[in-house]
């Protein structure tokens, strides 16, 4: 995967998460748990409780 940007960071959300949640759930997690901005191009990466299912989340606003 290419990304165009100088710098991306990685945010790992620390607990498992509902897999079943939406790309908006998670982006709230992000939000309100993670205290990050979703928008910012950044990698955001959920877990399921089972730990054998990621869900990355990459979101860019030009």
């Amino acid at each position: 995967m290419f990304f165009a940007e100088a710098m991306v960071l990685v945010f790992i959300y620390g607990q498992p998460v509902d897999a079943r949640k939406s790309y908006d759930g998670l982006y709230a997690l992000a939000r309100n748990e993670m205290k990050q901005d979703p928008l910012s191009g950044h990698l955001f990466c959920f877990i399921n409780r089972r730990a054998n299912q990621i869900k990355v989340g990459y979101v860019t606003v030009k």
